[in-house]
């Protein structure tokens, strides 16, 4: 299950794990102008883990999804 809020400043979607056995915390991603945090609380530290991405970054991984294995270099379309 996930859910999608457009802030004022970001979009806020926020994934939630409907596994059955071993559920994981919740994952936010807050995608801004120029960049994309995502976010997972981690029960063993008591704290937010938080990874940020350009843009290109995001790019890359969407586009890496869908290929197989090997070293990639995107074109840039301007």
């Amino acid at each position: 299950m996930f859910t999608i809020e457009h802030d004022f400043d970001a979009t806020v979607i926020t994934l939630v794990d409907e596994g059955k056995p071993d559920l994981r915390e919740d994952i936010i991603i807050r995608a801004t102008e120029d960049r994309v945090s995502v976010v997972q609380f981690d029960p063993q530290t008591e704290t937010e883990q938080v990874v940020m991405l350009s843009l290109s970054q995001l790019r890359d991984l969407a586009a890496a999804l869908n290929l197989p294995e090997g070293s990639y270099r995107l074109a840039r379309k301007d």
